[in-house]
Parts: C-alpha cells; sequence; structure tokens
C-alpha cells in the first residue's frame, strides 16, 4: 500500500494576515464516547518524571535551535503536547525514537493521563490575579483535532486524545476544500490566542493527501507582581555581540526578587500576580554569553533555579517584543526521530495500518513584555498526509547585554515558554 504522509506542524501563536477572500470551511465534529478524565490516577513519581523529560526535551531542543540569527522564542510545552497527540498513534520503533527524543519516560498508558493532569493543574492558575492588560490573568491551553472526512481512525486512538487531551475530531474535506480547510484551522488558532498567531499553517503545506492535523494552542498573559513604573523607564543603551549597541527602552526598579549568582552569569526571577508563575532571566557576564549558552542544559538550569534567593536588586531591562517560526522537520530528525519522517514509519495506533509518517513541523511564536507585564502566544500542528529575605545594599542587575529567558510554572516546574533576547529593538 502506498505510503501515508503525515506533515507534523508545530506552529507558536502569532499573528499574521490571512488569505483575502477566501471563506473557511464547515466543520463538522466526530467525537469518542470518552468523557475527558477529570481526576485523572496520577502519582506525584509520574508527574516529576513527565516533567522532568519535558524540561530535559525543552534544553536539547535549545541547543538545536540556538544556531539560528537573532532573537529566539518558542513554547516547549506547545510542542510536546502536540506531539505527545501524535505520539499516542505510533509504534514499534517509531514510537522508540520519539519518546527517546522528546524524553517520555512514561508507558503510553501513563505518559498521556500524566499530560492530563498537569494540564488540569495549570487551568487552575491565576485565579483572581491581573493581566497585563485591562483583563485578567490568562493561561489558556487548548487542543484540537481536524480529520479528513469520511476517513477512519481507530477508535481507541480517538478515545486517548478525548480523554487525556480534551480534543474531539474535527472534519475538514482537505481533498476537496484545500484552502479553506486550512483557513478555518488557521482561524480557530487566531481565535485561540487572542488575535497573536495567525496564518499559523502557510499555503501550500495542507493539500489533497493530508488527513490529520493536530493542533495545540497556548496564550499566555500576566501581569508582574511588581510592575514597573512608566516614569522610570528611559532610553538606554543595550550592547550586543558583535561589538555593537542599540538605543532601547529600558525599566528599572527596586524590589525583592529572586537572585543569585555563580561563574560566569547572574540570574533574577520575577514573579507574575498571583506569585503561581515567572520569569527567570539567564544574564551572562560580559563577553561570555556565546559559552553559556553553549553549555546551557537541563541540569544547570535546575540548579539555578533552587539556587534562587529573595534579595533586594536593583534590576534594569529593556521592554522587548519579538516573534519566531522556523521549521522543525530536520531539527527533530537530527535530534533522533527519523523514521517518524520517513516511509518507514508506524503510526498504525492511528488508521490500524503503518500508513502515515510525518513530513513537516513548522513553529511561530509571539512575545511582549513591558512594565505591566508579559504577553506570550504560542501553537502547534501536526498534519498527517496519506503517504524571599530582602538585603541591603540592593544588589545591582543591569540587563543591556544578551539574555535568555523562560517562564515556568512554580509548583509544578513546568517549562512553558523560553527565549533569547539578542537585540530588544530587532
Amino acid at each position: 500500500m502506498k505510503k501515508t504522509l503525515i506533515s507534523l506542524l508545530i506552529i507558536l501563536l502569532l499573528v499574521l494576515p490571512l488569505v483575502a477572500c477566501t471563506q473557511p470551511a464547515e466543520a463538522g465534529v466526530v467525537k469518542s464516547d470518552r468523557p475527558r478524565i477529570t481526576s485523572p490516577d496520577v502519582s506525584p513519581a509520574e508527574e516529576s518524571l513527565l516533567i522532568e523529560g519535558n524540561s530535559a526535551f525543552t534544553f536539547d531542543l535549545y541547543q538545536a535551535l540556538r544556531e539560528k540569527d537573532g532573537n529566539l522564542f518558542y513554547s516547549p510545552h506547545s510542542i510536546s503536547l502536540a506531539l505527545a497527540m501524535t505520539y499516542a498513534g505510533a509504534r514499534g520503533e517509531t514510537a522508540q525514537q520519539m519518546a527517546d527524543t522528546l524524553h517520555f519516560n512514561l508507558s503510553q498508558d501513563n505518559l498521556h493521563p500524566a499530560f492530563n493532569n498537569l494540564d488540569i493543574e495549570l487551568s487552575e492558575r491565576g485565579l483572581g490575579a491581573q493581566g497585563k492588560d485591562d483583563e485578567g490573568f490568562r493561561l489558556n491551553i487548548v487542543n484540537a483535532i481536524w480529520g479528513q472526512k469520511d476517513y477512519s481512525f481507530l477508535p481507541t486512538f480517538l478515545d486517548v486524545l478525548a480523554e487525556n487531551y480534551g480534543a474531539g475530531l474535527r472534519t475538514l474535506d482537505f481533498i476537496k476544500e484545500t484552502e479553506n480547510s486550512r483557513v478555518t484551522i488557521n482561524d480557530w488558532v487566531s481565535g485561540q490566542t487572542e488575535g497573536r498567531i495567525e496564518d499559523l499553517i502557510p499555503q501550500g503545506v495542507i493539500d489533497a493527501a493530508t488527513r490529520l492535523v493536530l493542533t495545540n494552542a497556548i496564550y499566555f498573559n500576566a501581569a508582574w507582581q511588581y510592575p514597573f513604573g512608566e516614569t522610570m523607564t528611559a532610553d538606554g543603551l543595550f550592547y550586543l555581540l558583535d561589538g555593537g549597541q542599540v538605543t532601547v527602552p529600558l525599566m528599572k526598579q527596586t524590589e525583592s526578587f529572586g537572585y543569585t549568582e555563580g561563574e560566569g552569569y547572574q540570574a533574577v526571577e520575577l514573579l507574575y500576580d498571583g506569585g503561581e508563575l515567572s520569569m527567570v532571566i539567564l544574564l551572562p557576564r560580559a563577553g561570555q554569553f556565546e559559552a553559556f549558552e553553549e553549555a546551557l542544559k537541563v541540569q544547570q538550569v535546575d540548579d539555578i533555579i533552587k539556587g534562587l534567593q529573595n534579595t533586594q536588586v536593583t534590576l534594569t531591562m529593556p521592554q522587548f517584543e519579538f516573534d519566531s517560526d522556523f521549521s522543525l522537520k530536520d531539527i527533530l530528525t537530527g535530534m533522533g526521530m527519523p523514521i517518524a519522517f520517513s516511509g518507514g514509519a508506524d503510526f498504525s495506533g492511528m488508521t490500524s495500518s503503518p500508513d502515515l509518517f510525518i513530513d513537516e513541523v513548522l513553529h511561530k511564536a509571539f512575545v511582549s513584555v513591558d512594565e505591566a507585564g508579559t504577553e506570550a502566544a504560542a501553537a502547534t500542528a501536526v498534519i498527517m498526509k496519506e503517504t524571599a529575605m530582602p538585603v541591603d545594599p540592593p544588589v545591582e542587575v543591569t540587563i543591556d547585554r544578551p539574555f535568555i529567558f523562560l517562564i515556568r510554572d512554580i509548583d509544578t516546574s513546568a517549562i512553558l515558554f523560553v527565549g533569547r533576547v539578542l537585540n530588544p529593538g530587532d
């Protein structure tokens, strides 16, 4: 039988113009008769294994992406979720390579409930907290599955997605309404990300061979626990890696933040309103960014976070806003899962026969940081085709040179976003 093609798109929430004069297609819904499990039986040890694995993948991926020029931003959580839904249908060596690359250290029977349990925990964050705009805190993580009309998917595969990811199968006609189907999915992503990510899937990626698209969208909007005063913001110099400099708005305040330092770096943690999530900024010493970045691994980040202590800090940092987009097909292949992208892939857990393989992985993300807080968005699509205590005086942390940052959930240690700022004015 001719091999089926899976285009695996991983796209973080961004805003790009939609194709003009194209009407979205009508999507039917084929639901599993299984409701989402709202109290999954997951042990603390299983949750820890899931998060440890996701964090390891986060920084493996960072090392693969850091060779790109310029600023960088992505959501490892969104990527892991979309690939976990795809992994639910993987079998044999295809599944083993995916598990090894993605650091899925739990069995299929335990992994998906663990993702479900983490999602339920994250959905409870920010009650009563503020967003960076005039609305409340938002951390919205949603999944949707888009299948070819009249194409047969195994009920057991649909059950896993329904029970653990809250995703019913929405049917589209990729064969006869290819472009309208693409617009329908892009419109859904835009709506879930408050318009920050549009045109997630570019023209030409979906075609008449497409049979399944698995999408994840994540949107985050939170105010700082200690907002920066706008009157304290002033233009200042930011020093680039090539020896140049740019003038950018620099925010400033003195407050009690989590702080630590070590050989070659300073680190500061800024809490978001409600105290449940934070941004951790890793600032290499001048002239040491490349060496610090090259050595960055999950254990080092864990050690830095464990070393944070409440300290009076005079913090100066830039405003910044940018987006990232890139293909992950070659990157994931090089990281250890080439079979999933080949004709030898086995995704028979989706359709009962090994007819699917991954064709492409795309990723997009958006972040905006100012005096009020942070807005961030990310989306992932998998497309399958047939074939603490203050001290005095305060520590000075002046972020006037390239730095790395991450946005994390404090209680679970789940890393939701990771970024690198080489030029905040870019």
